[in-house]
């Protein structure tokens, strides 16, 4: 007895050596501060690789690669801008390889490029500021989903949800875009915030958002040991409009339900939205056109259905506008103008202006427009 007391004390004991190795910190170098946004809005990044040969900054506001250097220390440095206040993706691109910035806490979740972000600020807070304004709840979920996986889901509720346990709230199903993660809106778009503020100045009415994983393919072939497969090469091809089917059965079938059952959420079409971003614009369009019994208002962002898809799997659509015009509250169509998908959805919209269709419609500059 005394010997297996013992033996149980040593394995404990060593588990907790393992432990305090696991959190141990690895050696210290000099505080790398980065990015680090100046009172003129410029942008100072800075990255420790004292065996770099080279290093650049790659930034969605600059033109092309921007060479850094390096300082005493092994420290590379560049100072760009002013940059116009927003939210803006870059990485480093060492000896020819794209790294994240190390120093930076904040990033861009995607399934294939590692970005970080920086956060120019205005002199006037922008409308995805943190402000001092009462603010929503944001949760992640877990439901079941098809062929026996388990799907992902990021929820805001809206200040006050979880006081006024009687009041019911109408919902947002917003769909990120290709290779995008379920936090994309959260973590890059900071949706939270902006219905914050929007709430805040009287300008949005309390709503639950959820935010679904639009790749179902991706995360069927992950949980059952196979291999994810590529992104398909058409964005209208029967592969795209398969794999878009199946998000709009998981959505319909399984989210949907998840959904009402454990939030308060108004359950009839009038108080159901869907909206996306590119690929996830496609499936809104998708979803929303073959399920007008359960949303009444729809949002495509930079995203658009061809005429021929139209023609050949919503007649019902376009050959009935105003049956159509009467059960959509709001259909908006919006891109940017310099978005590759610009052509494509302009001409979706002038497809809906002759087929007699109602929308709204916003065209700014740049290509990522909300």
């Amino acid at each position: 007895m005394k010997k297996q007391l013992n033996g149980r004390l040593w394995l404990f004991w060593a588990m907790i050596c393992l432990y305090n190795m696991a959190l141990a910190q690895p050696p210290r170098g000099p505080l790398v501060v980065s990015p680090q946004v100046n009172a003129d809005k410029s942008v100072t990044f800075r990255y420790q690789a004292p065996q770099a040969k080279t290093v650049e900054l790659s930034a969605q506001f600059e033109k092309g690669p921007v060479p850094m250097t390096k300082d005493a220390q092994g420290i590379w440095s560049v100072t760009v801008g002013p940059v116009k206040p927003d939210i803006y993706p870059y990485n480093f691109r060492v000896d020819g390889i794209s790294v994240m910035d190390p120093a930076n806490v904040a990033f861009f979740p995607n399934e294939r490029f590692k970005a970080s972000l920086v956060d120019v600020p205005g002199d006037t807070p922008l409308i995805h500021a943190m402000r001092d304004v009462p603010h929503g709840s944001v949760n992640y979920e877990y439901y079941p989903s098809m062929e026996g996986t388990t799907g992902s889901l990021v929820v805001y509720t809206p200040p006050g949800y979880d006081q006024n346990l009687k009041q019911k709230y109408p919902v947002y199903y917003l769909i990120s875009g290709t290779t995008d993660t379920e936090e994309t809106f959260f973590k890059v778009g900071k949706i939270n915030l902006i219905l914050d503020n929007l709430l805040a100045e009287g300008k949005a009415k309390p709503m639950i958002i959820v935010m679904p994983y639009g790749n179902i393919a991706a995360r069927v072939a992950e949980q059952k040991g196979g291999a994810k497969p590529a992104d398909p090469t058409v964005r209208d091809g029967a592969d795209a409009v398969k794999r878009a089917n199946d998000f709009t059965t998981d959505l319909v079938s399984n989210v949907i339900s998840y959904v009402e059952k454990n939030y308060r959420a108004m359950a009839n079409r009038e108080n159901r939205a869907i909206g996306g971003f590119s690929r996830g614009g496609g499936q809104t369009l998708r979803t929303a056109f073959n399920n007008m019994d359960k949303f009444a208002w729809v949002c495509a962002y930079s995203s658009y259905l061809s005429p021929q898809e139209m023609d050949g799997n919503f007649s019902q659509i376009v050959n009935k506008p105003d049956q159509t015009n009467k059960q959509l509250k709001l259909l908006w169509v919006s891109v940017g103008s310099d978005d590759f998908l610009y052509k494509g959805t302009v001409e979706f919209m002038d497809y809906l202006k002759a087929k007699k269709v109602n929308y709204k419609s916003l065209i700014t500059d740049g290509a990522t427009p909300g």
